[in-house]
C-alpha cells in the first residue's frame, strides 16, 4: 500500500514526475522541460531542481524531474503560478505530451 506524503506543513515536499519519451520527440520535449524548471528555479522555495536523462539501467522511464520544495505552501503557489503561466501562453501540457507520444508518472514525495 503506498504511503502518503508528510501532512507536516512545514516538510520539504519533493514533485517526482518519469517520462517514457520517444527518442524523436526527446528534443522538443527536454526543451520544455527545461524551460518549466527555469520557471521553477525561479520560484520562492524552491531548493532544488533537476532533469535528468537514463544513460543506462533497463528501466522503461528515460526523463525524470526532481523539484524540491521548502513545504506545501511553496509547492501549491508554484503550482498556481504555473497553471497561470500556461493559461496565458495557451499551452497545454497534457496536450503537448500526448502529441508527442510521451507516457507520464507524476508524483508528490515525502522523506520516508
Amino acid at each position: 500500500m503506498p504511503t502518503r506524503p508528510s501532512t507536516n506543513p512545514l516538510a520539504p515536499v519533493f514533485r517526482i514526475d518519469k517520462f517514457v519519451v520517444p527518442t524523436d520527440a526527446l528534443p522538443a520535449f527536454i526543451e520544455q522541460v527545461q524551460r518549466t524548471q527555469q520557471t521553477l528555479a525561479a520560484l520562492p522555495g524552491c531548493r532544488q531542481n533537476l532533469v535528468m536523462t537514463q544513460t543506462g539501467g533497463p528501466g522503461e522511464f528515460n526523463v525524470v524531474t526532481l523539484v524540491e520544495w521548502v513545504n506545501t505552501q511553496a509547492i501549491a503557489a508554484a503550482t498556481a503560478a504555473m497553471q497561470k503561466k500556461y493559461a496565458e501562453e495557451g499551452f497545454d501540457p497534457s496536450a503537448f505530451m500526448q502529441t508527442l507520444g510521451v507516457r507520464a508518472d507524476l508524483g508528490l514525495y515525502s522523506k520516508a
